[in-house]
């Protein structure tokens, strides 16, 4: 690796030292059905969003309520303290397309319908409201 390439990698890795997050990849529902779920916490309070998530009927808020406790461990974990209620907010929260498997159906008249089995990636981002105002 040249120097400028390990000086631009170096500059991304402390970068990311101050970046609280989590990342759930591959799971099996349609990125479309995801976006619904995370469109319904973004912004919000962590203790907030964990209450939305846990009395939400959609299937995939089950997932995102777990990525949620585990973004809330990361940046527990790196600033070696507990989080404090009111503290900690959902800063970014993005769903991405993951691999699509395609299968198919048999159809009438010896054809097939094909069927794509699509699965999303989601990445949850905390930070801390003090951060902030500093």
């Amino acid at each position: 690796m040249g120097a400028r390439k390990k000086i631009a990698a170096e500059k991304r890795k402390e970068a990311r030292k101050t970046l609280y997050f989590a990342k759930l990849k591959g799971v099996p529902s349609s990125p479309r059905k995801m976006r619904y779920v995370v469109d319904m916490i973004r912004g919000m309070e962590v203790n907030r969003a964990l209450g939305v998530l846990k009395f939400s009927k959609k299937a995939a808020a089950a997932d995102v309520e777990k990525l949620l406790r585990s973004a809330i461990a990361n940046w527990e974990n790196k600033n070696d303290r507990k989080a404090e209620d009111g503290e900690l907010y959902i800063s970014k929260v993005f769903v991405d397309e993951g691999v699509t498997m395609k299968r198919m159906r048999p159809a009438p008249q010896g054809r097939g319908y094909r069927i794509r089995k699509r699965s999303n990636h989601v990445t949850l981002f905390v930070d801390a409201k003090t951060n902030d105002e500093k």
